[in-house]
Formats: C-alpha cells, structure tokens, sequence
C-alpha cells in the first residue's frame, strides 16, 4: 500500500544562483513541520543546496535560461526530496559520486559526499544530454509525528 503523504510540495525557478537559497528556505520550511532537531534540519538545507547547485554548476553550466524542479515531499517518518533537471546529464554517475571529483575545476567535488553524509539514502539518475534527478531521502523516525497545528 502507498504511503499517504503528510505533505507536498514543487517548486519550479530558474537556474540561477540566487535561487539555491529559495530552494533551502522552502524545503527548510516543509521540514519544519515535523518534530525534528536543528541539527537534521541544518542537514537537510546543506544536501538541498549542494543538489540544486549541481543542478545549475554542473547540469546547465551555469546558464541561467533553463529551469530547475524541486519536489518535496514529507511523510511521517521521512522526506524525500527530488532536484531535476534537463541538462547535460552525469556520463558516469560513480565516478561523479567520488570525493573530489568535478567537472568544474573551479569547485570542490564535495557536493555528493555532503549529500550522502548529511541523508540517509542518495539516488542519482542521469542520461547524458538528458538531465539528472536527484532523491534525496531523509529519515525522520518515531520523533517525526506532525505537529499539531496550534489554533
């Protein structure tokens, strides 16, 4: 049987720089609304952040005409997140995983390692020249029930 989402939601902006921070504040917002810690909240921006800056660095080197998708969605027990988008694609998805790998010389190669540190399971699928989606999944476990909505 599915699971019944506590909550949902997709955001849609273009592929600018300036929007990796409305990404973080809007999936920081969703996460909110269980009981989880500053810590795993804190956890949950960074993986967002570093997924749709690879989504603009890396899948539309830093062209800012195209768009990239955020999903969110919230369970009670975990959120998953999915940052999509239609660029070139990871030829070799393992080897982008590696630490320290890039294919910007410019950057760190850590965005991979921060996402797999920060959450508790990171999906990548990718065809060259046609986009890259990222799932990030975020356990929240048996602390995780709703907040009750305060009247």
């Amino acid at each position: 049987m599915d699971r019944i989402p506590i909550n949902r939601i997709e955001l849609q902006m273009q592929s600018k720089g300036e929007n990796v921070s409305f990404a973080r504040i809007a999936i920081a917002a969703l996460a909110s609304q269980l009981d989880i810690t500053l810590n795993d909240l804190e956890e949950i921006k960074v993986a967002t952040s570093e997924a749709v800056s690879n989504a603009i660095i890396h899948g539309y080197q830093n062209k800012t005409e195209y768009m990239v998708k955020v999903i969110g969605t919230l369970y009670e027990d975990e959120l998953i997140l999915e940052i999509i988008d239609e660029g070139v694609g990871i030829a070799d998805i393992k080897q982008a995983m590696q630490p320290a790998f890039t294919s910007d010389p410019e950057r760190m190669g850590l965005g991979f390692v921060f996402m797999q540190s920060f959450m508790d399971k990171v999906e990548v699928e990718s065809k060259t020249n046609c986009g890259t989606k990222v799932i990030l999944h975020k356990n929240i476990g048996s602390a995780g029930a709703a907040k009750k909505a305060v009247s």
